[in-house]
């Protein structure tokens, strides 16, 4: 009985021991991560602003004029990471966060964006060891230069030619968001000569599509961005060109398209732009899994949905990121999805949804399947006051996604699945060298200590 019982105990303490192993990043390895110069594939950087200035370009469809929602806990003021984020980037000497010790960190922080100027977003860039910087905005501006910053510009407004009054009605949300594609799609078309799309489809495509992302790839576009998602579902399907090209043509004057003839259209539209952006050299981007706004609908979301638009043989030249890789229920799906060879994924907005332990599952189960398909990116944003802006903000979202990759690693190595070198390697790979070789930029930066 007693040879019975210290077995069980024994056994316990040793599955304890492995559990709790398993929530510790190995010290070594995510001391050797947090070296690795990073590609943070996907945010919304603002440029530097003037006194007064407004940057109304760091999203084609932002989320701030939305009905409020709560924000996950992780980006709540009382995250203990933003008080490291203002030690790491200002010298924040305190561990409260009284209105004295605010306004002194307010005001050193102002210091720093005096000293560096247009070299400010630089400066936050290399604060948080990230090498290059995806950009998604409508428009560069000050202090987003390249190399250090890619631009990758919103193209959905070319899938809505029509008129988007029945589209629009939905709900308070898209009300917004319809407005706001409307607004980007007539700077498209003035861009090319135009105030008002052609009468035929073929016309709209050489005309308005063509010469749009042509300008977005000569300005240094990598990659073109779709929040679709926000606007319908992400099932495009086969719609048949010939009928769309009446579907336009009939509505491209007058009359408000109903729904089903609409969205055939835009799943011709789609396939037209992917094709031509693969043509290009240029990734498409496309927003997968959770959204802001009280009225996002989840379920359109699902990266399951683009099986057709994967597997589409005119289509398997064109790279595709599933940007976020599906987060909240879909991460699975989008596992399985990076076996398609035009398929890829990171991990932004997830690395400040979930806490790094959670993160770090879904980022083991991904590298478990294909890790040259998996990225690192923190879909940082401007905030909501300076004490919480997209500097400290990012620094709390790659930090996250740092530990969340070691100890996605650590676990991987402990149950002997993955040497300490093939760890490392291993996150060289999710850090720098995947989207390095994704997107073309310049090797050899990924090294740690450099």
């Amino acid at each position: 009985m007693k040879s019975t019982t210290l077995c069980l105990i024994t056994t316990v303490l040793i599955f304890a021991s492995l559990m709790a192993a398993q929530q510790t990043p190995d010290p070594q390895l995510l001391q050797e991560i947090n070296r690795i110069p990073a590609i943070d594939d996907h945010t919304h950087v603002p440029k530097v602003v003037t006194a007064g200035e407004k940057d109304d370009d760091y999203d084609a469809l932002p989320c701030a004029p939305l009905e409020p929602t709560a924000d996950p806990t992780m980006v709540r003021p009382e995250n203990p990471l933003f008080l490291q984020a203002w030690k790491e980037l200002y010298g924040y000497a305190y561990d409260d966060k009284s209105p004295d010790h605010m306004r002194e960190l307010l005001a050193r922080r102002q210091a720093v964006q005096r000293e560096q100027g247009a070299k400010f977003p630089s400066w936050v860039l290399d604060k948080l060891n990230i090498r290059f910087m995806l950009a998604n905005r409508i428009a560069m501006g000050p202090g987003l230069a390249p190399p250090r910053f890619v631009w990758v510009p919103y193209d959905d407004a070319l899938l809505l030619p029509l008129n988007n009054q029945q589209l629009a009605s939905e709900n308070p949300d898209r009300k917004f968001f319809f407005a706001r594609e409307e607004m980007l799609l007539r700077r498209y078309l003035q861009r090319a000569g135009l105030d008002k799309v052609p009468t035929n489809l073929n016309d709209y495509v050489a005309r308005v599509i063509l010469p749009t992302l042509q300008h977005q790839k000569e300005a240094g576009a990598v990659a073109i961005k779709f929040e679709a998602a926000y606007l319908r579902t992400l099932d495009f399907g086969e719609a048949d060109h010939s009928k769309a090209a009446q579907i336009y043509a009939r509505y491209a004057g007058a009359g408000v398209p109903p729904k089903p003839d609409y969205l055939q259209l835009q799943d011709v539209l789609f396939r037209e732009i992917a094709r031509a952006a693969g043509k290009l050299g240029l990734v498409v981007h496309i927003h997968t899994g959770a959204g802001c706004g009280g009225y996002f609908h989840i379920a359109g979301s699902d990266p399951g949905l683009l099986d057709s638009v994967l597997d589409d043989p005119s289509l398997r030249q064109t790279k595709f990121v599933l940007l976020h890789g599906g987060s909240g229920p879909y991460s699975k799906v989008t596992a399985f999805l990076l076996g398609k060879p035009n398929a890829y994924a990171d991990f932004s907005e997830q690395d400040w949804m979930l806490s790094p332990r959670a993160l770090s599952a879904v980022i083991r189960d991904w590298l478990e399947w294909y890790p040259e398909k998996v990225m690192f990116g923190t879909d940082l944003y401007p905030g909501n006051s300076p004490a919480y802006d997209w500097d400290s903000i990012g620094y709390m979202i790659a930090t996250s996604g740092r530990r969340a990759l070691a100890l996605a690693l650590t676990g991987m190595m402990q149950d002997g699945e993955i040497s300490r070198a093939r760890a490392l390697q291993l996150a060289h790979m999710v850090l720098f060298e995947n989207a390095a070789r994704l997107y073309g930029l310049p090797h050899g930066e990924g090294q740690a200590g450099k």
